[in-house]
């Protein structure tokens, strides 16, 4: 049985940071591609980083230089580093899991779509004032 716990949300200051945390069981992080979301109120679920089963780490455009993702495999945690929080930033963020090392979207140095991603944690809440 696969869980994924998310954990360090919370409520900042704009130009502040958070790292997000997803401890994983009944899963081994190294062995596969792996990734956040956010999700806006209102608005559908973004994929905003992911790193595949290489090590190999993907940003979406917007949050490049700003979000950097990365694994303790010690740990079997993946990690969302957020820094320079912007209100827009607002979301519920989510950790997934895909069941393959890499996909057709990660090859390519692209951020996979929701549905290529098999496993959720329950999501964490950012709120940027």
């Amino acid at each position: 049985h696969v869980q994924l716990v998310e954990s360090g949300g919370g409520s900042v200051q704009a130009g502040g940071s958070l790292r997000l945390s997803c401890a994983a069981s009944g899963y081994t992080v190294s062995n596969y591609y792996m990734g956040w979301f956010h999700q806006a109120p209102g608005k559908g679920r973004v994929g905003v980083a992911v790193t595949d089963g290489g090590g190999i780490t993907i940003y979406a455009e917007s949050v490049k230089g700003r979000f950097t993702i990365s694994r303790d495999n010690a740990k079997n945690t993946l990690y969302l580093q957020i820094d320079s929080l912007k209100p827009e930033d607002t979301a519920v963020y989510y950790c997934a899991a895909g069941e393959q090392g890499a996909n057709w979207y990660t090859v390519r140095g692209r951020v996979p779509p929701a549905v290529d991603f098999s496993y959720w944690g329950q999501g964490t809440q950012v709120t940027v004032s």
